[in-house]
């Protein structure tokens, strides 16, 4: 269900205003709970049943509880049971001379009855049930997502390749709908990637979920050109090109969801490998309220994108947040009186009233080709989606000093990396002191699952390795996952930046015009106190968030 569309219907039943809402979804991003657990939380309803007579009323609807419910079979047959399971809609009743009554997982969609009407060839009237019935259900009755993957596993192992290149069968039926039935498990996931990697005598599918990779039932191996050739084929490639990389882009709608993913093939010895990464703007909070920062953190970062100039960095490898956070930020200050340029390679998320610029180095669209026309553009803020190159890093530089806030993002491990990278890139020390703002380094790490949250003791080798002195034991709780079906019986749900933030302050600047190392300007900005990772790790292992596990590994 779509959340926002669920909120504003409690508003225009005048059961809370547009504040509240905001709370609530922002309560909902941290805690992993469904929007009626929170609405309950708040004590905006006093129980689930008023949350759905709400809903039931908004569609003129009855309220029904599905507990103890026993459909016939006759009934059941109305609605086949891949269109069940596709649309989320249980058949309660048919009544003769008028039409079937359905429950759906989903009743603020209208297209789902249109689309149900249209496979029935009868007219669909609604009950409405909690959504959690409603899924529960259709899986005893149905089969789950289990029953229909295993369906089509038996449909793809009966197909026979015949094309060297799997062209001819990238479009046939059980390979559209497997592709189809990846993307979309993706999708309910919330995976931030999909691999498809064929090997020698297996052909993997894995998912990235909350930065760990988790492997699906794999399909037939014969059939890896095939599934691989339909990705291509929907990604705008080359079907008939394996021999070199191919980047391409997805965009499909997935329920109410328009999903844009990023996609790369990469020729391996045993066939093309390849990687989707999934931009679903639904599990992506652009708002800076939503990112779970600490309010000094909030404040730092709002403060400096109103600087009038300067660069302001934002550090970590790949998957770490990074652009998000800079976005977040640039929402922030994305008024009618403010122009902001972004030079992107890609451009991931569009946002109103922002001009954003693709890179595209095979024709020549690079950064800092852009960046120089940018600086003929007469902008207020500049975006630069990453800097690599001696070029790029002096322009920004250049545009700092001409009166230009910049942002950009870097692959350091820590904030004073970055000084020391770009002053390896050919950037005078001085110039960078002068125009440093600030550097935020940041990680994501994987939050506790708030449904099997519970107290453990954790072994004191994990605490040496942390260095968390044990003597803490006594007087400090510690919290892990036990793992139940809500997070996939991995202990976490859903994830949460640390971060490490190096001021450009006097002294700070006064090092960088010395060119000291890295080291020495990480002691002198600890000495002013600055948090390191590895000290926010810890703070969110004493706050319940997080696991020592989870912060050893990336810290």
């Amino acid at each position: 269900m779509d959340n926002q569309l669920a909120l504003d219907v409690f508003i225009n039943a005048g059961l809370m205003d547009r504040s509240m809402a905001k709370d609530v979804l922002e309560e909902m991003s941290n805690s992993g709970k469904e929007l009626w657990e929170t609405m309950l939380d708040f004590g905006i309803i006093p129980s689930p049943e008023d949350f759905w007579n709400v809903i039931a009323t908004e569609v003129g609807a009855q309220y029904i509880s599905l507990e103890g419910f026993n459909p016939s079979p006759d009934v059941l047959a109305m609605i086949p049971a891949p269109q069940a399971r596709l649309h989320g809609a249980l058949p309660i009743e048919y009544r003769e001379g008028e039409g079937l009554y359905v429950c759906l997982e989903d009743p603020l969609n209208p297209q789902t009855v249109d689309d149900l009407r249209i496979v029935t060839g009868k007219d669909i009237y609604l009950y409405v049930a909690a959504d959690y019935e409603v899924r529960a259900r259709i899986a005893d009755y149905y089969g789950g997502a289990e029953a229909a993957m295993g369906d089509l596993m038996q449909d793809l192992a009966d197909m026979s390749v015949s094309s060297a290149d799997g062209t001819e069968e990238a479009n046939a039926v059980p390979i559209v709908k497997f592709v189809n039935l990846v993307i979309t498990q993706a999708i309910k996931e919330k995976a931030s990637d999909i691999h498809l990697e064929p090997f020698e005598h297996e052909f993997k599918i894995r998912y990235r979920v909350d930065g760990a990779l988790y492997e699906m039932a794999p399909p037939p191996i014969h059939l890896a050109t095939p599934i691989i050739s339909r990705v291509k084929v929907m990604a705008g490639m080359n079907i008939a090109e394996r021999r070199v990389p191919q980047d391409g882009r997805i965009m499909m709608r997935v329920g109410e969801n328009s999903v844009d993913m990023r996609v790369n093939s990469l020729p391996t010895q045993h066939g093309e490998s390849v990687v989707m990464r999934v931009l679903d703007r639904n599990n992506v909070s652009l708002d800076l309220n939503n990112l779970n920062l600490s309010p000094s953190l909030h404040e730092y970062i709002l403060d400096t994108v109103n600087m009038p100039n300067g660069i302001f960095l934002v550090t970590g490898p790949t998957g770490s947040g990074k652009t998000t956070t800079l976005y977040a930020a640039l929402r922030e200050i994305n008024t009618e009186d403010t122009k902001i340029l972004t030079a992107e390679d890609p451009v991931e998320y569009d946002i109103d009233g922002i001009v954003q610029v693709p890179i595209n180095e095979g024709i020549g669209v690079t950064f800092p080709r852009v960046l120089r026309a940018f600086l003929r553009q007469d902008p207020d803020r500049i975006l630069v989606g990453e800097i690599r190159d001696k070029d790029t890093a002096q322009i920004a530089i250049q545009a700092a000093l001409t009166g230009h806030l910049v942002l950009s993002t870097l692959h350091t491990n820590d904030a004073a990396g970055a000084v020391t990278r770009f002053i390896d890139m050919g950037v005078q020390p001085f110039l960078l002191a002068a125009t440093l703002l600030g550097v935020l380094a940041q990680r994501l790490v994987r939050t506790i699952c708030p449904y099997c949250k519970v107290p453990y003791t954790p072994s004191r080798s994990l605490l040496n390795q942390l260095g968390i002195s044990p003597e803490l034991l006594a007087s400090q709780q510690f919290f892990t996952g036990s793992r139940c079906d809500k997070c996939g019986n991995t202990g976490y749900r859903g994830r949460k930046g640390i971060h490490e933030l190096l001021h450009a302050s006097d002294p700070i600047k006064d090092l960088i015009t010395k060119n000291v190392p890295s080291v020495t300007l990480k002691a002198k900005a600890i000495e002013l106190g600055m948090r390191t990772l590895r000290e926010d790790g810890v703070q969110n292992i004493f706050d319940g968030h997080t696991t020592i596990e989870e912060v050893l590994r990336y810290t």
